[in-house]
């Protein structure tokens, strides 16, 4: 297949949903329009809204394609989430919200089935965090969707699906935290013989593989050529570490920032000293290695301090932080992360919403709590920072500080985008790094970082 010029991604994350054009000679995105994801209630339970996804990316591949031209689609979604299909193809249940919490007694049950860590790289997560969790209960509630169930895709392969009418998982979403994945021997877990799916998990493939051409509906009702190849996708976090892996060689650290921080350290044998109790756990990258990894919810965290008055600090704002100082302690979200079942405080007096201070103490929270993931991932070399985090200059400096290690961002508005569009590429594509400069004193970032640490170890 020669490498097309114009990708379409698909990108589902939980805050938002979007549809991105890729050129791929350039990376760059030539457009991008954004949906809320917001969560229907119910019934019969907490949902994703993929009708109302799917009239949005139809109608924006219409506009696209009318104004740019699309040569090929790839799709990337955040983790967690499983799509159950039934025999004709249509969904046998809704697409549970992964942060839809369970009775005890469920919870107990499926603690006593959970495969060990040591198997998955795989922690005990709130809610519906394991895939293997949302299954176990899904099955619980209703005792015939097991036998409604054809196939179980994972959430990537849910749109690809939509769009080619072929079914898959990708290694990437299956090896995410899922439980019914083991990352060092590259097949499924115990647990899918234990919940009686192991026939029904569509075919593991690896993410840049080819899904299929387009569905002549689709074709009709966007205007694509009938021959339009999709992709298989790919877990969104791995999307922001794929030209990463396609460039890197030497120890590196990826930092993907959303509604999620996810920590990455490749190239690494941290593996074997990851933590399970502190959300430390495996990824699966899409060259099928497993990747070291930590995270904490930091986009959700900074919505939640920020109430939406965010405004970029001044450097007096810094500095006022620093010399007072006013610090912020885990944790903001309490049920994931590093520091779970703590709650947050702030030491120095609490900033007022909408102030310089308020925005510089929640950026140097935030970079804290990633300097922490990446040392508990075993981190090393430079850090990559990836979204929004990167365009957040009092973030990078702290986390250049506390690191002791060059910063660099992503010079794309989203990796997860353009990591998805590379999928289809047939070259490696060294992203566009920069190197992150800081005129903030770092000797004092550092003073200040240390007294975090050691507020936080007597918490």
């Amino acid at each position: 297949m020669t490498a097309p010029r114009h990708v379409a991604v698909i990108d589902i994350g939980k805050t938002n949903a979007k549809l991105a054009l890729v050129d791929l000679a350039r990376l760059t995105e030539l457009a991008v329009v954004t949906r809320p994801n917001i969560v229907q209630a119910g019934p019969p339970y907490p949902h994703y809204d993929v009708e109302g996804h799917w009239a949005f990316l139809l109608d924006a591949l219409v506009r696209f394609h009318r104004d740019h031209h699309i040569d090929a689609i790839s799709v990337t979604t955040h983790g967690a989430c499983a799509a159950l299909l039934d025999d004709t193809g249509a969904l046998a249940t809704p697409i549970l919200d992964y942060e839809h919490s369970y009775p005890a007694k469920i919870v107990a049950a499926y603690d006593a089935i959970k495969p060990a860590f040591a198997q998955t790289g795989s922690p005990r997560l709130a809610g519906g965090l394991n895939i293997g969790a949302q299954l176990h209960w899904l099955f619980a509630r209703d005792p015939g969707l097991k036998e409604r169930t054809a196939q179980i895709v994972t959430y990537p392969q849910y749109w690809g699906h939509r769009l080619t009418g072929v079914t898959a998982t990708d290694v990437t979403s299956i090896g995410c935290h899922s439980d019914l994945w083991n990352p060092y021997a590259g097949r499924f877990s115990d647990l899918t013989v234990t919940l009686g799916i192991q026939d029904k998990i569509a075919a593991v493939r690896r993410p840049d593989a080819i899904l299929g051409p387009i569905l002549p509906a689709i074709a009709a009702a966007t205007g694509l050529a009938p021959d339009t190849p999709v992709c298989v996708g790919i877990h969104d976090s791995n999307a922001s570490l794929y030209p990463h892996v396609m460039s890197q060689t030497g120890p590196v650290s990826v930092v993907s920032t959303g509604t999620w921080v996810i920590v990455m350290a490749m190239n690494t044998d941290a593996a074997v000293r990851l933590d399970p109790e502190r959300d430390t756990l495996v990824n699966v990258n899409a060259a099928e290695q497993a990747v070291a990894s930590a995270r904490f919810m930091g986009g959700r965290e900074f919505e939640m301090i920020q109430q939406g008055q965010g405004v970029a600090p001044e450097t007096q704002d810094i500095m006022a932080v620093l010399d007072r100082p006013q610090m912020l302690l885990p944790s903001v979200q309490s049920g994931s992360g590093p520091f779970q079942g703590r709650q947050m405080q702030w030491r120095g007096g609490e900033p007022g919403i909408g102030t310089g201070q308020r925005a510089a103490a929640v950026s140097f929270y935030l970079a804290l709590m990633t300097g922490t993931c990446l040392r508990l991932a075993g981190g090393a070399g430079p850090t990559i920072v990836e979204g929004p985090f990167a365009r957040n200059p009092t973030y990078l400096a702290m986390l250049q500080a506390v690191t002791g290690r060059a910063v660099q961002t992503n010079a794309a508005v989203t990796g997860t985008s353009i990591g998805a569009a590379m999928l289809l590429g047939d070259q490696a594509f060294p992203p566009r790094l920069e190197q992150v400069e800081t005129a903030l004193p770092l000797d004092r970032l550092r003073d200040y970082a240390d007294q975090w640490t050691a507020l936080v170890a007597t918490q």
